[in-house]
């Protein structure tokens, strides 16, 4: 990426659990933008995410998050004050109010106190929870609580957020709010994993396709859609590009 930032790098990265290997020898050089990460279950995506919130270190390889190599603790802590990550299932206090969930997570970002309560409002606001501000995470709707998971993560401004899933429960009204928040993150690498196609369209500059624990095609949405052969499964070109490298008609 010659002549831009790079903000996330991975080099020969190797993952797994116990004797299973699920990807190895992946390289990713992401710079500011929003990336799609499409695949099937199974392909390594949410494993990849863990990975890149350094959530589960490396068995091999390296990585960089915001130009610092992570290898110790010390980095790790340091780089989880610039990662914003919502899981497929986030854990979170049924007790706790939004507010106090969202300004908890500032906390442990590492937001500066004289900050973090005009942060934890902003965060609320860009997802339509500030009318619900002072209810108990117990009482919300699936898809009140998903977008408080997606206020903790962009609280703070975070240079990297990593969504997975995002959408799961949200309404057709919702997901188009969701994508005017990604929409506004543009000082952020956003890596959005997800198998709604069209929201890759509607929001991402670039868009990995991963499938077997490989990267299968990297490149831009209409460079997908531009992959689609005659009789490829899909309602969209860029459906039909998708599952055209899936089938493996073209070469990665």
């Amino acid at each position: 990426m010659r002549g831009v930032e790079v903000i996330i790098e991975a080099k020969g990265l190797a993952q797994g659990y116990g004797r299973k290997l699920v990807f190895s020898g992946l390289r990713l050089s992401l710079g500011v933008g929003t990336v799609g990460l499409l695949g099937p279950n199974g392909a390594g995506k949410t494993t990849l995410l863990r990975t890149l919130a350094t959530i589960i270190p490396p068995r091999q390889g390296t990585l960089r998050i915001d130009g610092r190599m992570i290898r110790r603790a010390a980095e790790v802590r340091e780089a989880r004050r610039r990662i914003g990550y919502l899981p497929q299932h986030f854990a979170y206090f049924p007790g706790f109010t939004v507010y106090e969930f969202v300004r908890y997570c500032a906390w442990l970002r590492e937001v500066p106190e004289a900050t973090a309560h005009e942060e934890t409002e902003r965060a609320i606001a860009a997802v339509n929870l500030t009318a619900q501000s002072g209810r108990k995470l117990r009482s919300l709707s699936g898809g009140m609580l998903r977008r408080c998971g997606i206020a903790q993560a962009i609280v703070g401004r975070p240079r990297v957020v990593l969504l997975d899933e995002p959408t799961v429960g949200l309404d057709p009204e919702q997901r188009l709010e969701f994508r005017e928040i990604v929409r506004s993150l543009t000082d952020a690498t956003v890596v959005l994993s997800t198998h709604l196609v069209e929201d890759v369209a509607a929001v991402c500059d670039r868009v990995l396709v991963m499938q077997g624990g490989e990267i299968r095609f990297d490149g831009t949405p209409d460079e997908l859609a531009g992959l689609a052969r005659p009789g490829a499964r899909g309602d969209s070109p860029l459906e039909r590009g998708y599952t055209t490298v899936l089938s493996n008609r073209v070469a990665a």
